[in-house]
């Protein structure tokens, strides 16, 4: 633990010694000219920049939470102070920072730097990305603990679980895959953020926003009162990252700090589902059976895949449709084939800048052409998560005990306050004879 702390240190001194030495700044270069005649800048929809003194606070504020919730959840095991940091954090992170810069939305911001060089990405959207999932690798997901704001605002509404059943809550998860691999797709091409345009809370931390983003925050919130946190399990296109990576994780919650006694308390304390029951070898004949099912599985494996690519690439132009050249060139034909009699202050504008139609036509199917390459990946992309999912039911590793599953666990610490063994730990840290257990 120590030296791991040595090195996210010199991680975060590096990361300050480039963010001052003026690497990439997210600050203003050139404000905004000054005008005489009463003409009022029209309001953005996302906040003002902040300067380098707050975004070194913010940076800081990240680290100080991500290390705090790792160590209330795996060493301290209290769920009463990742509760209390919970709030700190929607408060900050979510109200004051206003949402932003969230690593969610951050996903878009490194993919377009990863394909327009003329994109400079700064170092704080950089590092809330990245540290999110430096911890995940290390700690598991107490990014989702504690830290997350979009987590935070669903957790603290949660007063009625009920669980989902199995053959539904799979097929959901595959959700936010989809929408990271989608949200990838529009940022590589140039076209939308759709991360953050439909950002169901960033409405409620801004206090604005469009009524129907109001609404669906509304209906996530509503229905985060009996199912525990809908959008996180379900939908967060970042939460899709972590549990893969949750995988890999070295340190981890588990449900009891010592042996377990089997008393099902913490499976039922969950609200994601995310404790497995202790499961024992099949018998042969069931093991016989999900042999041949994982064989059928690693056949279907590649015509899956092109299947998937396939249909990818049949969406790419409803996905180009998406990017705002696309459909400038969509209406300037329309306009000059004559199946459209009005034209749109768009067309005009651009008939106002005197470049040829042509040129917007090519530029359209040059456009088109890369939907089209990065749809086939997207599907690619889906049908791969599709097919690992099936085969990991196919395939389970004997248990002796109650785990959480490390892909579904929040670190929320619900389990600790209903385990017997941790209350009796407890009781003897505070210097009490501890109460038997059955």
């Amino acid at each position: 633990m120590m030296r791991l702390s040595h090195i996210l240190l010199c991680v975060l001194c590096t990361t300050l010694l480039l963010y001052a030495s003026g690497a990439a700044f997210g600050a203003e270069r050139f404000p905004p000219p000054q005008f005489e005649s009463g003409h009022e800048l029209p309001l953005t929809i996302t906040p003002p920049p902040r300067s380098p003194t707050y975004e070194l606070i913010d940076m800081a504020v990240l680290l100080g939470a991500l290390s705090l919730a790792s160590w209330l959840a795996l060493k301290k095991r209290s769920r009463r102070g990742i509760f209390y940091l919970t709030i700190f954090s929607l408060v900050y992170f979510g109200f004051w920072r206003k949402g932003c810069v969230c690593p969610i939305g951050a996903i878009q911001n490194v993919t377009l730097a990863l394909f327009d060089s003329g994109y400079v990405i700064p170092v704080s959207v950089i590092f809330f990305f990245a540290l999110p999932l430096v911890f995940t690798l290390f700690f598991g997901r107490t990014f989702c603990a504690a830290v997350c704001p979009l987590g935070a605002i669903q957790d603290l509404v949660l007063i009625h679980p009920l669980q989902l059943p199995r053959w539904l809550e799979y097929p959901l998860g595959l959700l936010g895959y989809v929408y990271l691999g989608a949200a990838v797709l529009f940022a590589a091409t140039g076209s939308a953020f759709i991360i953050c345009q439909y950002d169901p809370f960033v409405g409620f931390f801004r206090l604005s926003g469009s009524l129907e983003i109001l609404i669906m925050g509304v209906c996530f919130l509503l229905i985060g009162l009996f199912i525990g946190r809908p959008y996180c399990r379900f939908f967060c296109p970042y939460g899709a990252i972590l549990r893969i990576l949750s995988w890999f994780s070295k340190w981890r919650v588990t449900t009891t700090p010592d042996e377990c006694i089997q008393c099902r308390l913490c499976e039922n304390a969950c609200p994601f589902g995310a404790i497995q029951a202790p499961y024992t070898a099949p018998a042969p004949s069931n093991y016989r059976t999900g042999r041949i099912k994982l064989l059928v599985l690693t056949i279907l494996f590649p015509f899956v895949i092109i299947a998937f690519g396939w249909a990818g690439t049949q969406l790419a132009p409803t996905f180009s449709r998406m990017n705002s050249r696309v459909r400038l060139a969509e209406r300037i034909h329309l306009e000059e084939t004559g199946r459209v009699e009005d034209t749109i202050d768009e067309s005009d504008a651009f008939r106002a800048t005197g470049q040829p139609i042509g040129e917007l036509y090519d530029e359209a199917i040059l456009i088109g052409k890369q939907f089209t390459r990065g749809s086939m990946f997207f599907g690619v992309f889906v049908g791969l998560v599709a097919m690992l999912k099936l085969t990991a039911l196919t395939t389970r590793r004997t248990r002796i005990n109650f785990e959480p599953d490390r892909s579904r666990c929040f670190a929320c610490g619900r389990c600790f306050d209903y385990c017997p063994r941790e209350r009796a730990r407890g009781e003897l840290t505070c210097g009490s004879k501890p109460h038997p257990t059955g």
